[in-house]
């Protein structure tokens, strides 16, 4: 499956900060599919674009 990632935010932030999900809360408000995914070789969560059904099944 293929997604198109459209920013990436480190692990370690701030306590009680989360970028990443505000981020993705805006785009999600702009109409846009989005996630959040944890990159465990990066130590960043990535924010990205939800792949189709038919992106899935291939």
């Amino acid at each position: 499956m293929r997604r198109t990632v459209l920013e990436q935010f480190p692990a370690g932030g701030p306590r009680g900060s989360w970028p990443a999900e505000e981020f993705a809360a805006a785009r999600r408000g702009e109409g846009l599919a989005v996630e959040v995914v944890m990159d465990l070789d990066r130590d960043a969560f990535l924010v990205v674009v939800a792949g189709s059904s038919a992106d899935r099944a291939g």
